[in-house]
């Protein structure tokens, strides 16, 4: 190109062109188009049509016709076809026909195409926080993707709570990581029917989380042993009850049948009787033998109807017990399972992290907490149901000191508190909050060397900034659509819920990569002040001009954009002046330029 050659093109999706940059630069398009998928190639291939869902994603597209049918279709932007590496974007049937025939198997390929990409990514965060020594924070929740109650056409979806209402649809498991560089990142996504709920969960979010992350915590592996050895005294004081009850059965059973013998001596008497009486013409009397007969006939039945009674109540007891230690007995079984695998983990994990793992309610049973105290984290969560708050309750007083926490929210706690049904002592608060005339109470509940209870207000905003991860699935409704099931196929809207979840991480991580970029003095727009929803309903819908000449590439946003005579350099655009040092960014830039 010639010093005053100059390319020129025009989009009406700036920063899908940005994006595209970024994408080809770093190897996601290479990757995609390496994913084996059978279907046959016409017009375009099936890679093409899998990224151009993804790019659909980006911009935040609400019906997947939109692609052709929009006011600017994507698929007639050719800017944005060749910054994401395409000689063109393909109709939006054929993209629809592309996903609904995805396999399982090819669905979970894209996905870890996805994963790959962001492996370095990811690196990056956590050879920060290692190196630093700081704590990993996690964040675990599931939420419902609801679709239309009426319709039949979506695979598996079932009727669940969702948005506090029953709905059909499905449920998706995520968890994210706290990062200092991003704010937020989202490590994983599992997808479920709609009636799971969140209890059964706790263990898949953690595992799909260490599996992501490639680290885990030191496995408490003392805790459980003498979790297991505190079985013991309970087997031996149940199987003793089970002796006694054997005991009293056998007991029960010699017993009816003494009475039935009685019976059965009585009957033979009172039939003898009754001939002899018959045969002698004799009248029975009330206080005749034979009269005395049958009473004692009347009493034997009642005697041995009693009897059996009690075989019946001792038979019970004695297999409502024998089920007990079949559960018991599995129980214990199960926790020496664990421990032999958390063993093993632990031999095969020399360099352990600290992580805290922070959940709501749902998963907050205390078989929940247990497991996961025993996989080495700082459990932040609140107790499943409203009877742990009961009895909280039942521990203060009017002379009881509460601790303000927040506008209209008080604490009151106990260190080492020892609930009902949990193996292991927790910190617990009680909280009580304010609404107008109305005193609501609910429970929190801690494990960990986090001193909480000594700063009750510390504790509250910690627990309460877990609202990080319930912006991150608003941001992946709102933003990204997700709340609107642009496919029929299982395996297509597995890949549409993980592609949202991707595509949220992607824009952070192309802001910081397009914030290292040296720009030009003047009329430069700082991606660093735009939040990914603006880049997203915004940026990715603004019109500009793609130019392309000796300094490099650029977009020039268009008089009728939000960003009106605004410049956007991207790479390999020089420039004489040094860029302001943007240091939240350079960390991340430093360690990606040596690792890509």
């Amino acid at each position: 190109m010639g010093k005053n050659e100059e390319q020129i093109q025009v989009t009406q999706h700036a920063f899908l062109v940005a994006w595209g940059e970024f994408a080809r630069e770093k190897g996601l398009v290479e990757r995609m188009a390496s994913v084996k998928l059978r279907q046959k190639t016409r017009q375009h291939r099936p890679q093409a049509k899998v990224l151009e869902f993804l790019v659909a994603i980006l911009g935040g597209t609400r019906q997947l016709q939109d692609i052709s049918l929009a006011a600017h279709p994507l698929d007639k932007d050719q800017a944005v076809a060749e910054a994401w590496g395409q000689a063109g974007w393909a109709d939006y049937s054929g993209v629809s026909r592309t996903m609904s025939s995805l396999s399982w198997e090819e669905a979970h390929s894209i996905v870890k195409a996805l994963d790959e990409f962001s492996q370095p990514f990811l690196a990056a965060e956590l050879e920060m926080s290692i190196r630093q020594k700081k704590r990993l924070t996690l964040d675990g929740d599931l939420t419902g993707i609801p679709v239309s109650n009426t319709s039949k056409s979506y695979p598996n979806a079932a009727y669940g709570h969702m948005d506090d209402e029953i709905q059909l649809g499905y449920q998706a498991g995520v968890v994210s990581l706290v990062s200092e560089i991003c704010g937020r990142l989202w490590l994983s996504g599992t997808h479920h029917p709609g009636d799971t709920v969140s209890s059964t969960q706790a263990e898949t979010l953690v595992l799909e989380a260490e599996a992501r992350l490639g680290l885990r915590p030191w496995r408490r592996t003392e805790l459980l042993e003498k979790r297991i050895a505190d079985y013991g005294p309970l087997l031996e004081s149940i199987q003793q009850r089970l002796q006694a009850q054997k005991n009293g059965r056998q007991t029960a059973v010699e017993r009816h049948q003494q009475a039935q013998a009685a019976l059965d001596e009585h009957l033979q008497e009172l039939e003898s009787a009754e001939q002899s009486y018959q045969e002698r013409q004799r009248v029975e009397r009330p206080t005749s033998r034979l009269a005395l007969l049958r009473k004692s006939v009347q009493a034997d039945r009642k005697r041995c109807d009693s009897r059996k009674k009690a075989v019946v109540e001792a038979e019970a007891k004695l297999a409502k017990t024998q089920a007990r230690i079949r559960e018991l007995l599995a129980e214990i079984e199960g926790l020496r399972q664990r421990l032999k695998r958390f063993q093993a983990e632990n031999q095969d994990n020399p360099q352990p992290i600290e992580a805290e793992f922070r959940l709501d309610a749902g998963f907050g049973s205390y078989q929940n907490i247990a497991l996961l105290i025993e996989m080495g984290y700082e459990i932040y969560t609140k107790p499943h149901g409203n009877k742990t708050a009961q009895a909280l309750r039942k521990q203060v007083d009017a002379s009881t000191p509460w601790t303000r926490v927040g506008a209209n929210a008080e604490m009151v706690a106990w260190a080492n508190f020892k609930p009902k049904g949990c193996p292991y002592p927790l910190d617990m608060a009680l909280e009580r909050f304010y609404t107008g005339k109305t005193l609501k109470h609910s429970a929190l509940c801690h494990f960990g060397k986090d001193p909480v209870t000594e700063n009750l207000p510390a504790w509250f905003e910690h627990y309460n900034a877990r609202q990080i991860i319930e912006a991150g699935i608003k941001e992946g409704k709102q933003v990204f659509c997700l709340h609107r099931i642009k496919v029929r196929s299982e395996p297509a809207i597995f890949l549409q819920e993980r592609m949202a979840l991707f595509a949220a991480n992607f824009i952070r991580w192309a802001t910081c990569w397009l914030a290292e970029q040296t720009q030009p003095p003047d009329q430069t727009l700082d991606v660093r002040k735009l939040g990914v929803k603006r880049q997203v309903q915004v940026g990715a819908h603004a019109s500009a001009q793609v130019i392309r000449n000796s300094n490099g590439m650029f977009l020039r946003f268009s008089e009728h954009s939000a960003f009106s005579g605004m410049v956007l350099a991207l790479p390999g655009a020089a420039f004489s002046n040094e860029k302001p040092p943007a240091s939240f960014f350079d960390l991340l830039g430093h360690f990606l330029s040596n690792h890509f």
